[in-house]
């Protein structure tokens, strides 16, 4: 099947929602000249003889070309859909095939189609990943040149792929990415339940169906609704919190209970604490290995899902000397994603087809900072910076000098006690632009055994508008800290074992908050909020991710001593 029409941001294309580059003009790049040729549900096959489907849309033309490979559980048959979904994640073909890429979209085994059974980002789904490269690569369509696209999921295969180190993967573009199965399932020990409980029934829903409600029928119908060009634009903008609950929604319906009922009672019974079934899905040791490059990137919004696990990601790629990152403001990565194909075009140009493009010309690191809006560079990350120490004092306010006291929250609410308590500092007499990985050192007496510590860093407009910037979480019984791997900002937190809280006595925590980066302007504040359950309807998460509670009812009471520390930028 045969057809041209191209995607892009020249007039008389397809127009992509979201910003296609990082600020920066590229030369060189490959036009959009081919027409498409798509093959469905084609076979391949893996070293045990299971059988993957792929679908495969390459430029319909004589001879050769690089190929983009993106794979996950998500419906392939859904990534031309156009709709607001946090499953279209793949790229969007009609930008890649018209400028000479191949663009083969794959189930992982045991999804929609794909024979066996799904095993959730483990040393199985690592060697199908291998399997399914170097089969693209000896196909006669393929120059033998593999590079790997996608958002989500689809950035996670993409690690997991490398770690392997397939001769004919040259080039990874992984956005929004995830390293370790236990990360995207706990907050430092805090189970993400209105996160990976419905996502794995999602997947069990979405995995029972294929071409019939896929290709045919109604979603024919909506595939030519969702291309006119206002509906479309209508998604540059896509509010991550209605497409979680998009995702939700779908976990309502039937699905078969296996594996997808097993996988959870893996993950949220089975395993709650870091043991040998996470490490099998933990790419971090495993990441030292890859030596090809890789453009690392992500939003500063999501915080609760990918954001953690880019700047993981990032350190232990260290000593690869082909890494790039760069972190966008909010809406830059809307679905169904289409926004950086320009970015990722100079990328692949580069070292798949070899062209000079000058994506290798500014610094490695490169970021939004929001309240400035302004891009920032640095050869690092994070840039060089001093961590100004707030304590939080028992009036509410967060000052640089302490004011002795305490002050105590019941985590249920009860006995007319606050449900959350909250710090806030005076006005900003000059901009402080934040950036890097702040670190809230508690000291706090609990009346239960165990308890959670959740946090959300605002920053406060003149007329009391907040906007949230971070968040941070930590289990109480799972407090231990190994202090030698650890610094100002980055407490590194085992997660291998519960110990129970000791009862009316203090206890020095150290709790991360997700690395960010904020301009807190003059005349602003700067708020911390700490809650036992963000389940109440006072209190709302970052993109409503929250967890399931833990211990029992009791009253937690923090002392002053207690410091948040936020990274300035040097000089500010």
């Amino acid at each position: 099947m045969a057809r041209f029409k191209a995607s892009g941001v020249e007039p008389g294309q397809r127009q992509l929602n979201g910003p296609q580059t990082t600020g920066r003009q590229y030369r060189n790049l490959s036009p959009a000249l081919h027409g498409t040729t798509r093959e469905d549900n084609v076979p391949v096959p893996v070293r045990d003889g299971t059988r993957l489907l792929a679908d495969i849309h390459r430029p319909d033309a004589d001879g050769r070309f690089p190929a983009l490979i993106a794979a996950a559980p998500y419906p392939r048959q859904l990534q031309d859909l156009g709709a607001p979904a946090a499953i279209i994640e793949a790229g969007t073909s009609d930008f890649w095939v018209p400028r000479g890429y191949a663009h083969v979209i794959a189930n992982l085994r045991g999804t929609v189609g794909s024979g066996g059974t799904y095993t959730f980002f483990d040393e199985q789904e690592r060697k199908d990943l291998f399997d399914l490269i170097e089969w693209v690569a000896g196909q006669p369509w393929c120059d033998g040149n593999v590079g790997m696209i996608g958002i989500s999921y689809y950035a996670m295969t993409q690690l997991e792929a490398a770690t392997q180190r397939p001769p004919h993967l040259k080039a990874l573009f992984p956005f929004n990415v995830t390293v370790q199965a236990w990360e995207a399932s706990y907050h430092n020990g805090l189970l993400s339940e209105t996160f990976i409980t419905p996502w794995f029934r999602a997947m069990g829903v979405l995995s029972a169906h294929g071409d019939r409600l896929y290709r045919k029928g109604l979603s024919r119908l909506l595939r030519r609704v969702l291309a006119i060009p206002a509906v479309h634009h209508r998604f540059s903008h896509a509010d991550a919190v209605q497409v979680h609950r998009g995702l939700q929604l779908v976990s309502r319906f039937r699905h078969d209970a296996h594996p997808w009922d097993a996988l959870l009672n893996a993950v949220a019974t089975e395993h709650p604490v870091r043991d040998a079934w996470w490490d099998e899905r933990d790419l971090i040791q495993l990441l030292a290995r890859i030596d090809i490059p890789v453009y690392l990137g992500g939003e500063w919004s999501n915080v609760p899902l990918h954001l953690p696990g880019l700047f993981k990601a990032w350190e232990a790629l260290a000593r690869n000397p082909h890494v790039r990152m760069t972190m966008l403001g909010e809406h830059s990565l809307p679905w169904p994603w289409e926004s950086m194909h320009i970015e990722a075009l100079a990328w692949f140009d580069h070292w798949l087809k070899g062209q000079d493009t000058g994506i290798l010309e500014d610094p490695a690191v490169r970021y939004w900072l929001p309240g400035a809006e302004q891009w920032r560079t640095a050869d690092s990350w994070p840039p060089p910076a001093t961590h100004l120490a707030l304590s939080l004092n028992p009036d509410g306010s967060l000052t640089a000098d302490e004011r002795p006291g305490a002050r105590s929250y019941a985590t249920d609410g009860a006995n007319a006690m606050p449900a959350q308590l909250s710090w806030t500092s005076d006005p900003l007499p000059g901009d402080l632009d934040m950036v890097g990985h702040p670190e809230l050192q508690l000291t706090a007496t609990s009346s239960a055994a165990d308890t959670g510590w959740i946090l959300l860093l605002q920053d406060v407009e003149p007329d009391g508008k907040s906007i949230d910037v971070t968040q941070g979480w930590l289990r109480a019984s799972m407090r231990h800290v190994d202090e030698d791997a650890s610094e100002t900002g980055r407490p590194v937190l085992p997660m291998k074992t519960r110990d129970p809280v000791p009862a009316e006595e203090p206890v020095d925590y150290r709790i991360p908050l997700v690395a960010n980066a904020r301009r807190f302007r003059r005349g602003h504040r700067i708020r911390l909020i700490l809650t036992s359950d963000d389940t109440r309807a006072d209190f709302r998460p970052m993109l409503l991710f929250s967890h399931a509670p833990v211990g029992i009812a009791g009253v937690n009471t923090v002392h002053s001593s207690s410091r948040l520390l936020l990274p300035i930028l040097e000089g500010e």
